[in-house]
């Protein structure tokens, strides 16, 4: 009998995930034909070309992908699956049998083996329930203290009732711009009570240009599927400090399995970002760069598609600079813009951007969170900005 019900079980999980994305599909479906109508910008008013310009911003570029991608993989189906490589889908791996996961005893096992059947139901539970959450909500930025701090706190056992529904006073987030190297703000830095670094950036032999405090390693779930291919699912870059809290957004869906490996093995279990703030960050930049486009670069809405498809995203910078805004009630910003004195990062030697970001955009994005909150779009009015200032 233990045997029937499995599969059954997995059917009614398929069956609700099915309708909950057929609904979001239906729902979207009229913005989805007004992406590619002709608009003509130069008969608009102001107003009217702003609401055009949030109206586009709404629309899901990569939707109907992640839609199929979430299908496939809680049907089981980890060959071929991403947009970029994964462990699971480079050219190493030629069937489904031949893949090879850690369990989380760290044993090698067989993806069809029954060792392998709890860890697929962790995954497939923290996939669904992340992709249930996405979804629009303009207060989610009030909730970020709830949903990143409080975690945080519990793992510490550090923030009493009270603390824990606090924001940090002061937060530093500190980019990866070559531009660091051409100041000294390490003690500046440092004074700061949260420290927020990216993607693992090095610290050793910077301290006088970039600090050494580390209170938040801010990453996306690509730099962490690195990590999930080194024995104990090590990702640590700071020291021996290995209850660093992790904070992680995800790239790929079949990035849950990344983490459902390593959640229990990782000093501190990481926390991933919640959909809907994903969301958030997603329409954000979509409407900088659609600003951008049309008043800077003087280019017509409906050339904006062809040059943004669906690997168009929001920068890990960017989402980190949100983040310490909801979480702060004071906010420095380091490392965020570019020279040609500087390296694209202080410490690789990667010379140019990456074409799926528009850093420009999130610079116009950062200056309006200095100077002009109240126009950004998509968050709530009830949300109070904290100050932000920007370290060049």
């Amino acid at each position: 009998m233990k045997q029937r019900v499995k599969p059954l079980f997995g059917m009614l999980l398929l069956v609700v995930l099915a309708v909950t994305l057929s609904c979001r599909v239906a729902i979207r479906g009229c913005l989805n034909s007004f992406q590619f109508q002709r608009v003509n910008i130069y008969d608009m008013s102001e107003a009217t070309l702003n609401e055009t310009m949030l109206r586009l911003a709404a629309v899901d570029l990569g939707e109907v992908e992640w839609k199929q991608e979430i299908e496939q993989l809680m049907e089981g189906n980890f060959v071929n699956q991403g947009r970029k490589n994964t462990f699971l889908s480079s050219g190493r791996i030629a069937t489904l049998r031949d893949i090879r996961l850690r369990s989380l005893k760290g044993i090698p096992v067989n993806i069809q083996s029954p060792l392998f059947y709890p860890l697929w139901l962790k995954f497939r539970k923290n996939l669904q329930g992340w992709w249930r959450n996405m979804r629009f909500e303009p207060d989610i930025m009030s909730d970020l203290v709830n949903l990143v701090r409080v975690p945080i706190d519990q793992h510490n056992n550090s923030g009493g009732e009270n603390t824990a529904k606090k924001r940090y006073s002061s937060c530093a987030v500190v980019g990866n711009s070559g531009i660091l190297l051409q100041s000294e703000n390490g003690e500046l830095i440092d004074s700061h009570e949260m420290v927020i670094r990216l993607n693992n950036a090095r610290t050793s032999g910077y301290e006088r240009h970039v600090g050494s405090k580390t209170t938040l390693s801010f990453i996306n779930s690509n730099m962490f599927h690195s990590c999930a291919g080194r024995d104990g699912c090590v990702c640590r870059t700071y020291g021996a400090a290995a209850d660093v809290p992790v904070v992680m957004y995800i790239c790929q869906p079949i990035h849950f399995l990344d983490y459902s490996i390593c959640n229990s093995t990782h000093g501190a279990p990481p926390v991933i970002t919640d959909a809907r703030f994903d969301l958030l960050c997603t329409r954000l930049v979509k409407f900088y760069s659609l600003k951008r486009f049309v008043k800077q670069v003087k280019k017509p809405l409906e050339k904006w598609g062809p040059g943004h498809d669906v690997f168009f995203h929001y920068s890990s910078g960017m989402q980190a600079v949100m983040l310490a805004v909801g979480i702060c009630d004071k906010v420095s910003v380091f490392g965020f813009g570019k020279s040609a004195l500087a390296k694209h990062h202080y410490h690789t030697n990667q010379k140019a951007e990456l074409g799926l970001h528009d850093y420009e955009a999130e610079y116009d994005l950062y200056h309006d969170l200095i100077d002009r909150p109240q126009e950004i779009p998509f968050i709530s009015d009830k949300f109070k900005f904290p100050p932000v200032v920007i370290y060049q």
